[in-house]
Formats: C-alpha cells, sequence, structure tokens
C-alpha cells in the first residue's frame, strides 16, 4: 500500500484492518429532499431545530463524561451514545437550513446562534451531575425519544422519516443501556440506591415538559410531518413503570418546574446551565470564526 499521507491510510474504503470497515454510508443517500407539499419552510425548520438542539446539546453534556466515567467500557458506551445523538443533530439542523432556504448550515446553527434562539427542551441542557443523574436523565430522555422517532418514520416528510428510521436503532439502544445501569444502581447496594434516586429526583421536575404540545409541533402533527409529544405520555409512563418495578425504585413526587410566562425551553427559555454550556460549545468556533482543519 502507498499513501501521500496518514488520513489517506485510515480512510481506505474496505480495508480489512478495522472491524468494521471505514466507509459510511449516508443516512440520506437517494432520499427525496424537497419539501412536502403544502407545508410551511419555516415551520419545518423550526421542528427541526428541536428536536435537532435536543441532541446537539445532550450530546454535548455527554461529551463532558470523557474521562470521567466509572469504568472504560462505560466511557466509550458514553462517548458513543453522544456521537450517535451528535449525528442526528447534524442531519436535522441540515434539514433545517434546507427547509428556512436563507443559506445557513448545520455550523451556523450550532455556533452562531444565541442562548434565546435555542430550542432544545430544558432536561437535556441540567449540569452534569454524577453517574446516578446521568443514567436517570439518559432513560428518561431515551425513552421519550424512542418513541418520538418510532413515530416520526411514518412522517410526510422523507428526509425526517429517514433521519428518524435510523435514530430508532441507536436510541434503542440507549435506553436498554440506561434502563440496564438504573436497575443495576437501584437494586443494588443501599448507597446506589440512594443515588440514582437522588438522579430520578434531580430530572423529574423537567420531564412534564417533554409532554407539553408547541404550536409549531401542533401544526406538523396535524399536516403528518411531525408527532405531537402529548401522544407519547402513556408509552413513557409504562415504560419506566417496568424499569421501575426492576429496580425496586419509586416514580419520584416532584412538581414540574413552570415556565417563564408560560414559556419554556422550546420557546429559548433555558435554565441558567445553558449559558455556560453554550459559551464552551461555541468557544472555538467564536474565537476563530469561519476556520477549517
Amino acid at each position: 500500500m502507498s499513501f501521500d499521507n496518514a488520513y489517506e491510510a485510515l480512510t481506505e474504503e474496505g480495508d480489512a484492518r478495522w472491524a468494521f470497515g471505514t466507509g459510511f454510508e449516508d443516512p440520506l443517500s437517494g432520499v427525496d429532499t424537497t419539501l412536502p407539499g403544502g407545508v410551511d419552510g419555516a415551520v419545518l425548520a423550526a421542528y427541526c431545530l428541536m428536536l435537532g438542539d435536543d441532541a446537539l446539546v445532550l450530546s454535548h453534556r455527554l461529551q463532558e463524561w470523557c474521562t470521567r466515567a466509572p469504568e472504560l467500557e462505560d466511557e466509550v458506551a458514553i462517548a458513543n451514545i453522544g456521537l450517535d445523538l451528535l449525528g442526528q443533530a447534524r442531519l436535522l439542523l441540515a434539514r433545517a437550513g434546507k427547509a428556512e432556504g436563507r443559506g445557513r448550515g448545520e455550523d451556523d446553527y450550532a455556533f452562531s446562534r444565541a442562548e434565546h434562539e435555542f430550542r432544545n427542551v430544558r432536561l437535556v441542557e441540567l449540569e452534569r451531575g454524577d453517574f446516578g443523574e446521568l443514567v436517570a436523565r439518559l432513560l428518561v430522555f431515551a425513552t421519550w425519544r424512542l418513541a418520538l422517532l418510532q413515530r416520526l418514520t411514518g412522517s410526510r416528510d422523507p428526509v425526517l422519516a429517514a433521519i428518524a428510521d435510523k435514530g430508532v436503532k441507536e436510541v434503542t439502544y440507549h435506553r436498554d443501556y440506561a434502563a440496564q445501569w438504573v436497575v443495576r444502581l437501584g437494586d443494588g447496594t443501599d448507597h446506589s440506591h440512594q443515588r440514582v434516586t437522588a438522579g430520578l429526583a434531580a430530572v423529574w421536575p423537567y420531564v412534564a415538559e417533554l409532554f407539553t404540545t408547541h404550536p409549531v409541533e401542533e401544526a406538523l402533527a396535524a399536516d403528518g410531518v411531525g408527532v405531537d409529544p402529548a401522544g407519547l405520555r402513556a408509552e413513557f409512563d409504562a415504560v419506566l413503570a417496568q424499569v421501575f418495578a426492576a429496580a425496586t425504585l419509586a416514580e419520584p413526587d416532584a412538581a414540574p418546574i413552570a415556565g417563564v410566562s408560560n414559556r419554556t425551553g422550546r420557546d429559548g427559555v433555558h435554565t441558567e446551565a445553558m449559558g455556560f454550556l453554550l459559551a464552551e460549545l461555541q468557544s472555538v468556533a467564536r474565537a476563530m470564526p469561519g476556520s477549517t482543519w
């Protein structure tokens, strides 16, 4: 073999040195990217930003666990879950740019927006917390997002349907990983039971927001393009009831966190943690705008 540089050697197609090969298929290859008829591009863009920002922000929080996980195996697992969500975020932000039609791309949305322009639910932006809180938050988020993506595979927008189809496979693993840890900690020692109980108590006030329907979601659900999150609650409760029973845990008794004048993360109203998160996420892009590597 001869290569001009080390990067070519690493990316040679079909290289047998790598267990899974080095070629990556474009999940949107062959998918019709034109907007579905009768759909307002600005509304579709807003919806893609909601789902994309959820994935982007939680991916960043999971990246903070690199070198902090209790075991090397979990270090790799958490990093891979973060990469899965980052991949979903890139596809959704790119779709938002196409729908919006103003020439903005995924980097513009990720690195050039102000805090109030992000549309993620507040659950994903909370401080990193400890491992008990990590698995509690991941269980809640993955259970909710899996139910959403399963329904989104039937979207009239072929791009959203393709992104959801890819995401279902990934988030199924995310939910299983988190559920296994919640059961292990909940049904483990007194200390591990207390830690995961505290983790669930910390994230539970933000659960209700996941199922609160925003006007954008309502409009696109009526058009057969999006999903009304209010319809996901029964499935969410049934899954978590099974996990809590196996983990000998009780559902937290915590009141929902109110928004500001009934406005929450979907409206650009966030917690104090969001500004610090964005300061780190956007620091390089803002220090060296337009740079590439």
